[in-house]
């Protein structure tokens, strides 16, 4: 089963994500009070695979937690970047839409510079909220 491991904001954009315990996802706009919210019609959430992040883990940098990486949903069970653009996915009472795989890294990027890569240009995906609603920490992901 696939599930939502962390749910990350942050107050300034290129920045480490903070995790609270559920948020407010605005049809349309991204999450209630996140850096990113409402600036751009296609990276509305990102989404970085737990697995993911287990591949630098193993490579020495175990100070890696959710949010990190600058990712909105820190998932478990899913392989994110084989999701076709397209795909609708049901995250607690939100659907999204998966609408670009990977992106651009910010020459800034704090965990760039502290770990000399970055996974989620690569690795992570962006949806956008089709349906808002709430989303928590351990809510089930469904490919719908």
């Amino acid at each position: 089963m696939a599930k939502v491991i962390s749910i990350n904001i942050s107050e300034k954009r290129g920045t480490v994500k903070t995790p609270v315990e559920s948020a407010v996802f605005v049809e349309g706009k991204g999450i209630e009070g996140d850096s990113h919210f409402g600036l751009d019609d296609i990276k509305q959430i990102s989404l970085l695979a737990e697995e993911s992040v287990d591949k630098m883990r193993k490579e020495g940098f175990d100070f890696l937690v959710p949010g990190i990486f600058a990712e909105n949903i820190t998932t478990e069970g899913i392989i994110l970047k084989s999701l076709p653009i397209g795909t609708r996915l049901k995250i607690g009472e939100t659907i999204q839409e998966v609408s670009k795989i990977g992106k651009e890294c910010h020459t800034d990027c704090e965990i760039k510079q502290k770990t000399g890569k970055c996974i989620m240009p690569l690795e992570g995906i962006f949806t956008r909220v089709i349906k808002g609603g709430t989303v928590k920490k351990g809510d089930e992901i469904e490919i719908i």
